[in-house]
This record gives structure tokens, C-alpha cells and sequence, in this order.
């Protein structure tokens, strides 16, 4: 595909070097707000009070030929970014816009080479400094990273080859150089460092490495990498068995890392090791997988880490952003970090030290019933807030809201003699087992949002039960078959609801400070539709005391009381908002809110939008 740069004005005529500034507070230069990722707007013109007033200012659609069909569905997750009176948006068609925030006029447009498409959740910026204009970062699907002037959209002289970085190295493809390697989250910017995971494959085990890494900003050349498996001679290699470490994909950062801009740290949370069901075949506890890793972030030298499970064989992928935050407890501020994986259990940590700040305490969980698979004992379990959402499932659970939905799901269990699962009981190879919070997740790759002045960690929770079963293909690797626990018709979740929460936790005492059902299935009958809905995305909080959150597959977009978790607008879109809000001060002294609803995403809510909504109060 011929490569297309839409530039309104001419890069060849050369710009004069712009001195960096840091970004306003109306602004939001970051997907999380911030590097450290705590998406809090300091914004307080919508509040409780007058948010029933909000409506749409404009409306942008990220499709630039509309008349032509494409031979695919795109659907976006991405969060904009606001920025020196610019907003910075990615979109599915292969395209970076800037737009002017304020109406939604297009500034510059940059199309990306040979199908190629942005990383699913936005771009990065970099403020510039006194030599060079600033810059997005953007990562690709397919490996690349591409360096484009802020005000023109032109590519960014002197990085890379044009512009662009291709990141598949040889060490980084590990033997395989035709394997898939791309980017699905942004990069976080710490000074001039653009620091990236990467999206590698699940299956099968031998692929591309999941090593985190930091490029320049500016010359585009790689800086440092973290292995994300311990090599020979590094400290924790002791913990894959033999050589099982070799070749092995996964452990990778496929959402973002947070960065502790104050004290130079970067934060990296990383997934599953590949085959993420399975682990007979790389014994041990696994560092780094499934762990939260600190490092020095000029260096990308080792910090500290901790590990939310040992031994992943359910691909409880730590896949949220952990979030910067603080808590005051026993007289004492303590900096500190939240951390989420897909089981819900949310650990608290000490930011510098990276101690529990509530304890945890390990305990005991099934053993595995397949052969050769070594389950770890114990797993870790914060002892503050505890349990927070469903992680066993018993066959008499089955939802029971009407009759004909009843009906479905039984069947779903009957139909392969399904049986129900423990918190971390291993998959079987014999029958099918239910559990949960399942493959999806009971976070979302969203995360949480914090409210400073509150305290309060706000994120949401699905409940989407899955059948799996571990088969043993001819190849002699293990895979697993995989199904959602769900009516297939009303795409309705097959136990008891709620199936879908926004909650809240006060950070200061570890307690659950309110929970609130998040979303309404349309299909049921009244008086029956208030169950929560499965959500892909996560939420916002403001200044202004509101929680903004979209996600659901309901088609709404919601905006609830931030102290209490009540419900206080609901806008129906035409398409569910499967993406990550964000709030902005426009250049005419307004706050906006701002979402993209496209539908798809892989909770296969009805797809086909293009939209990029901007709300805001009434003139």
C-alpha cells in the first residue's frame, strides 16, 4: 500500500526549534493522564450537579473514505490525547490524525505504510526540548516505531531510517524471524526514552522474546532491554527448569508499563509465559512472568519485582496498568502502586520497596490432574481488600433470570458433561471445566483510576465464566479449547449476575469503599435487565467528583458519583464505547469529555462505528 502524508503545513520548509514545556493541566498527554497513569482530570467544571446537562460538541469519524466498504469490521480502542491545543488520535483505517479539540476539524493526517496500523490503545508525545520539536511516538502492529512532528505530521528527521524504527531485531525474534511481532499499547515517555513491551504470540511455546524496552526519542536508536526471562547467569534463571527458558515466547508487556517520572523508575508488568495453559514444560516459579518488575529508567537495570502468580497455567496475565497512587496509613504517606492481573486480586504495593502494604499471605490451591504438569502449591492472596469478584464456579450457580436463558445455559453444561472449577484449579484434559473470572479477565486491560483527594481506586470488573479444556494436538503440544459460559443469542453470561461492576476501594484502609452494578441487558425483560454487562475498557475520574466509563457492550456511556458509586447520567450510543475516556480543557475554556464507540472489540458487540464523541456542558 502506497504510503500517504497528509501534511496542512509543509514540512519542507523546515520549523525553528521549540523549547519543551511541560503539559497544562487542562491537558491529557498520556493514555493514563500521566506517566504515572493514574487518569485523574483535574477538571472541575462537570460535577454532580449539572453532568445530566452534558451533550455532544462534536463529532469526528475516523474513517477517512466512508463510501467504500471495507473486507473488514475495524473497531478502535484507543484513547486520545490532548496536548498544547492539539488532539492526537490513532485509528484503525492506518491513520494518526491531529485535530483541532475544540470543533474536531482535521489538522494533519499521517498514513501508515503497507496495511500497517497503530497500536490498539493510542500514540505517545514527547514534549520536545530545545533542539527538536515535539514528537508522537507511534508503535505499530507490525513492529515498527514511527517519530512524527507534533505540529505537522511530517516524520521526524533524524530517527531511525525516515522516521520509522523497524524493532524486530534478530535478539528480539529469537530464531524466528518471520514470527508475529507488533505493538498493542502506546509507549510511556520517561525524558527522552520511549519504553514499549510488545505483542507476541500465546501459542505455540517457541517465538519471539516478551523482553521490555527503551528507545530514543530522538535518534531512535534502542537503549536498553530487559530480559523479561532470566538468561543464563542472570539472577532468578534458577527458576525455569533446564533449558525450558530457550526460545520461550510470551513474558511479554503487551499493555503499558507506568513510569515514576519523580524518582526515575518504570514500573513493567508482564504476562503469561507461552503455552499460557500448560507448564510442564518450563517447571518452576517462572520470573518474571506474571510479575510486576521495577527498574531504574534510564538503565533498564533491575530494581525489584513482585509476582502476582507463580507457574501461570490459566493465562492470568498481569494485564492492567499498574497505577501510581499514594496511601496514608499509621500516620505515614507511603508511595505506593496498585497491581491487578485477570484473577481481580489487587495487591497494594509499596512503590519503592515493592513490600505489600496490607500483607499477603500464600496459600494453598489444587493440584494439576494432567500428567507431567507441576501445579505450584501456593498462590498469593492480599490479605487487604481480599476477594474482590467470582474465582470458583459450582454447577448449581446456573443463571436462572428467565427461563428460556436457564434452558440455554444447562445445556451448554450437559452437552460436554461440563464440570465447575475451584480458585486456581488447573485445567483438565479429560472434561471441560468452568472458570472464572475466566480467559477474559475480571479487570479489564483498562485498569483503574485514582481520585487523590479521595483515596479511591476505581476500576471495573467483568464476570465471563469460560469452558476449557486441555488437548494434546499432533505435534505433541499441549493447546486448549476454549468457549465463553455465555447464551450465545443475548451474549448474556450463564451464572448469576452481576456480570459486570464498577467498584471502588479506599486505598487508606484496603476496604471495598462502594460497588456499583455497570450496564443493563436489553434483551430481558423489565425488571430483570439491572445485571451489570461485560465491559472492555476502563474508567476516568475527575476533579470534579465523577467517574466516567464507557466499555459496556450495552451501547451506554455513563458518568457516576465518585464518592458514593451512583449512577448519574447514561448516554445510549450508536455503537458500545469499547476504549478508554479521557477529559481535556479546550481552547475556549470548556472541559470536554471524549470517547471512541466503534463497537467490535472481542466482546463482539455489534461493530461497523467510526466515531470519535466529544461531550460537553451547554454554552
Amino acid at each position: 500500500m502506497k504510503k500517504i502524508l497528509l501534511v496542512l503545513l509543509a514540512a519542507s520548509l523546515g520549523l525553528p526549534a521549540l523549547a519543551a514545556s511541560p503539559p497544562k493541566a487542562g491537558d491529557w498527554s498520556a493514555y493514563g493522564h500521566d506517566a504515572g497513569g493514574g487518569r485523574f482530570s483535574p477538571l472541575a467544571q462537570i460535577r454532580p450537579e449539572n453532568v445530566t446537562s452534558l451533550q455532544v460538541a462534536w463529532t469526528y469519524h475516523m474513517n477517512p473514505e466512508p463510501e467504500k466498504k471495507a473486507g473488514f469490521v475495524p473497531f478502535s480502542t484507543t484513547t486520545p490525547l490532548v496536548v498544547d491545543g492539539r488532539m492526537f488520535l490513532g485509528t484503525p483505517y492506518g491513520r494518526v490524525v491531529a485535530l483541532d479539540p475544540t470543533d474536531g476539524k482535521e489538522l494533519w493526517a499521517y498514513g501508515l505504510a503497507d496495511g500497517d496500523q497503530p497500536a490498539f490503545r493510542g500514540v505517545g508525545y514527547w514534549p520536545g526540548d530545545a533542539k527538536h520539536a515535539p514528537r508522537l511516538i507511534v508503535a505499530t502492529q507490525r513492529g515498527r516505531i514511527i517519530a512524527l512532528d507534533a505540529k505537522t505530521g511530517a516524520p521526524s528527521k533524524g530517527f531511525g531510517q525516515g522516521g520509522v524504527v523497524d524493532s524486530k531485531t534478530p535478539e528480539i525474534m529469537n530464531g524466528f524471524p518471520n514470527a508475529s511481532y507488533g505493538y498493542s499499547a502506546p509507549p510511556v515517555i520517561y525524558k527522552n526514552l520511549a519504553i514499549l513491551g510488545s505483542k507476541v504470540q500465546e501459542a505455540p511455546s517457541k517465538g519471539p522474546s516478551g523482553d521490555a524496552r527503551a528507545w530514543d526519542v530522538i535518534t531512535g536508536k534502542l537503549v536498553w532491554t530487559f530480559h523479561s526471562i532470566p538468561r543464563p547467569g542472570e539472577k532468578f534463571h534458577e527458576t525455569w527448569d533446564g533449558d525450558s527458558w530457550r526460545q520461550r515466547s510470551g513474558v511479554n508487556l503487551w499493555n503499558l508499563p507506568t513510569v515514576d517520572a519523580e524518582r526515575g523508575v518504570a514500573y513493567l508488568p508482564f504476562s503469561s509465559p507461552a503455552f499460557d495453559r500448560y507448564g510442564g514444560d518450563h517447571k518452576g516459579s517462572n520470573l518474571f512472568a506474571n510479575s510486576l518488575v521495577a527498574v531504574d529508567a534510564k538503565t533498564g537495570k533491575y530494581l525489584w519485582h513482585f509476582q502476582t502468580v507463580h507457574h501461570d497455567i490459566w493465562d492470568n496475565d498481569l494485564h492492567t496498568p499498574p497505577t501510581l497512587l499514594t496511601v496514608k496509613k499509621d500516620g505515614k504517606t507511603i508511595p505506593a502502586i496498585a497491581v491487578m492481573n485477570k484473577t481481580t486480586l489487587l495487591f497494594l504495593l509499596d512503590r519503592v520497596t515493592g513490600k505489600p502494604i496490607f500483607g499477603v499471605t500464600e496459600r494453598p490451591v489444587p493440584p494439576s490432574l494432567v500428567a507431567g504438569e507441576e501445579a505450584w502449591p501456593t498462590q498469593p492472596f492480599p490479605n487487604k481488600p481480599g476477594i474482590l469478584t467470582r474465582m470458583s464456579f459450582d454447577l448449581d450457580e446456573v443463571a436462572d433470570i428467565t427461563p428460556e436463558h436457564h434452558a440455554v445455559c444447562q445445556a451448554l453444561i450437559d452437552k460436554d458433561g461440563a464440570v465447575g472449577a475451584k480458585m486456581f484449579q488447573p485445567l483438565r484434559d479429560d472434561r471441560p471445566a468452568i472458570r472464572f473470572p475466566g480467559a477474559t479477565g475480571g479487570p479489564e486491560w483498562g485498569g483503574g483510576a485514582f481520585d487523590p483527594k479521595r483515596g479511591l481506586f476505581i476500576f471495573n470488573i467483568n464476570q465471563i465464566g469460560t469452558m476449557e479444556k486441555l488437548v494434546k494436538g499432533k505435534n505433541g503440544e499441549w493447546n486448549v479449547i476454549s468457549a465463553r459460559f455465555l447464551d450465545p443469542k443475548t451474549k448474556s453470561p450463564c451464572h448469576k449476575p452481576p456480570w459486570g461492576e464498577l467498584v471502588a476501594v479506599d486505598v487508606n484502609t484496603g476496604e471495598v469503599a462502594w460497588r456499583s452494578t455497570l450496564g443493563v441487558t436489553d434483551a430481558f425483560p423489565p425488571g430483570k435487565q439491572d445485571t451489570g454487562r461485560p465491559a472492555n475498557a476502563g474508567p476516568i475520574v475527575t476533579a470534579g467528583g465523577l467517574t466516567f466509563m464507557g466499555g459496556t457492550d450495552d451501547h451506554r456511556f455513563r458518568a457516576f458519583d465518585t464518592g458514593s458509586g451512583k449512577e448519574l447520567w447514561t448516554y445510549s450510543l450508536d455503537y458500545s464505547a469499547h476504549a478508554t475516556p479521557m477529559s481535556y480543557l479546550g481552547k475556549d475554556g470548556r472541559q470536554y469529555v471524549a470517547i471512541v464507540a466503534t463497537g467490535g472489540s472481542y466482546l463482539n458487540s455489534p461493530g461497523g462505528g467510526d466515531s470519535l464523541l466529544v461531550f460537553a456542558l451547554p454554552k
